[in-house]
């Protein structure tokens, strides 16, 4: 993290490749530039096959994913290339620009790579020009990361939902005498997927998944599935999260850095949700979490544990 801070400091990326907004803190891994707040949203509407997005000072980073960075070398190296044939007396947006703009351009630049040399163009619509090993890297995570459809350009995200998925407790058999369980998240249009652990109906995930919240959400699908080689993967049960109580007691409050630990709301069990159990809303060391366990719905047995981390996109 060091080299990349140091690299992030260099005067050609302290402005946003894109928009030319000051003070970038967040970038595109596999593209290898610094973004800002507003542009961040738009690339991560791309899907992680385009640009994956990460937060200079919040996420966790790979290895790979700072070599990537280096490699590269920073805005001007990528713009150089991305932007060689940008058209005369085109104006790139600003950062007072509207989100259309933005959208309209950062797709043209990087999905169409309409300003790039065309020997150099990509024609997979699933590739982008980042290394080979962020290429790998990927590939690697292809099943852990969010996708979007074709309209998500337009939206505007508010915040990143981080949620680690924990357990599974007496899942259901779907073979002969267990399952193979994973779980799929769906928000909008985006899913993340766990990966498959394999017979065993109380499986331990500890896997942590990203999923981006617009201004206008609604509940958090959750879903497990039986993997199947040579069949349709059966469904185990299935839950919705709201999201609301998080969001609305974060909001309240606001900076948690500037929060002792304290419980700062909780969505309540009922009737007509799936919670075993009230669920509370925390302020843990400078984080807004949540914990949840669920009984799956549409099934003979089943429960799932889950943590929420809320991650304003103003921070």
């Amino acid at each position: 993290m060091k080299k990349l801070k140091e690299l992030l400091h260099k005067s050609d990326n302290r402005i946003c490749a894109d928009c030319s907004a000051p003070d970038p803190k967040w970038a595109s891994a596999n593209i290898g530039v610094f973004i800002c707040l507003k542009c961040s949203g738009v690339h991560r509407s791309l899907g992680t096959h385009v640009s994956k997005v990460l937060s200079v000072t919040l996420d966790q980073w790979t290895d790979d994913e700072i070599n990537s960075m280096i490699e590269v070398g920073g805005n001007s190296y990528a713009n150089a290339i991305y932007e060689a044939f940008l058209p005369e007396g085109y104006h790139k947006p600003h950062q007072d620009s509207s989100q259309e703009e933005r959208a309209d351009f950062i797709r043209s630049k990087y999905e169409s790579q309409e300003f790039l040399k065309p020997s150099l163009r990509i024609v997979s619509s699933k590739s982008s020009l980042g290394t080979t090993d962020s290429r790998k890297h990927m590939d690697n995570n292809a099943s852990h990361s969010a996708s979007f459809n074709s309209e998500a350009g337009m939206v505007e995200f508010i915040g990143i939902l981080k949620v680690k998925v924990i357990r599974g407790t007496k899942l259901a058999v779907r073979d002969l005498i267990t399952s193979d369980p994973y779980v799929i998240l769906t928000l909008g249009q985006q899913k993340a997927k766990t990966s498959v652990i394999k017979r065993n109906l109380n499986p331990v995930w500890n896997e942590e998944l990203k999923l981006s919240v617009p201004q206008k959400y609604g509940a958090l699908k959750l879903e497990v599935f039986d993997y199947d080689l040579l069949s349709r993967d059966d469904k185990m049960g299935e839950a919705e999260i709201d999201l609301q109580p998080m969001i609305s007691a974060a909001r309240a409050f606001g900076d948690p850095d500037l929060l002792a630990d304290m419980q700062i709301g909780k969505w309540l069990k009922s009737p007509d949700n799936a919670l075993v159990r009230d669920s509370p809303v925390s302020v843990v060391n400078g984080k807004v979490k949540q914990e949840v366990s669920l009984k799956l719905q549409n099934v003979e047995s089943g429960e799932v544990d889950l943590e929420l981390e809320w991650i304003p996109l103003n921070q």
